[in-house]
């Protein structure tokens, strides 16, 4: 179950010569419920690579979203990224669950909070599949209209 996320997060360095890991800014960890040492997957919006790794614990309020090791290979400085943990919960338990979603900005500060995976926050251009189950006509490049 996913468990919390950080989306549309800017990658601010990139280290090929670390560890291992993923660097994230203790604000943004505390926001998306992730502990230091948790596994997360990376989704890297511009070039589509995906990949597994783990959380260390970056400077508080640096905004530091910081690829390390192998995976720098795949993702780079710039590039806009999704941060998701998964939780493996029991059916009780995922009932009354609710995720920790974490919109930031361009300098990976949190913009809003919630618990909503296809939720997008206003206007952000971002489509979800509720804007389309709606009836939204949605431009190859992007840009949604409501339905009228």
């Amino acid at each position: 179950m996913m468990k919390s996320k950080i989306h549309r997060a800017t990658v601010t360095h990139a280290d090929l010569h670390y560890v291992g890991s993923v660097t994230v800014d203790q604000d943004l960890m505390e926001a998306a419920d992730l502990l230091e040492g948790e596994q997360v997957a990376i989704v890297d919006i511009d070039n589509g690579a995906r990949l597994e790794t783990y959380v260390i614990a970056g400077e508080r309020g640096s905004g530091v979203i910081g690829i390390n090791g192998a995976a720098a290979h795949l993702v780079h400085p710039g590039d806009l990224v999704i941060l998701i943990a998964y939780g493996v919960m029991s059916e009780e338990e995922v009932r009354d669950y609710d995720p920790r979603v974490v919109f930031v900005d361009a300098d990976n500060k949190q913009v809003e909070v919630g618990s909503d995976p296809a939720h997008a926050p206003e206007g952000s251009g971002l489509v979800t599949p509720r804007m389309l189950a709606d009836g939204a006509v949605c431009t190859p490049d992007g840009v949604c209209s409501p339905a009228v």
